[in-house]
């Protein structure tokens, strides 16, 4: 990874942003000392990647969302004057 000034960065920023793009990291120095690190920003999945990669973790089969159904379509239909009479009577 190569080393870059806080000064050189400030007067070339778009060629650094432009060499990250292309997939390049550099570390930030201020007087010597790393400061900070400028990398690619990963990709959306990079994170799931990294489990199934690294950890042995499996990726999903199907959605969540899909096998639990939809709770909207699922929920009984109820009059909104019951509702608000069982709720009535709860209070007395």
């Amino acid at each position: 990874m190569d080393r870059v000034g806080v000064r050189e960065l400030r007067q070339n920023l778009s060629v650094y942003v432009r060499k990250v793009k292309q997939g390049e990291s550099f570390i930030v120095t201020e007087r010597g000392r790393e400061v900070a690190r400028l990398t690619p920003t990963p990709a959306a999945d990079a994170d799931l990647a990294y489990l199934v990669d690294r950890l042995g973790a499996r990726a999903p089969e199907a959605s969540l969302l899909a096998l639990c159904g939809d709770p909207v379509a699922e929920a009984p239909a109820a009059r909104s004057e019951q509702i608000i009479s069982d709720l009535r009577e709860e209070r007395l």
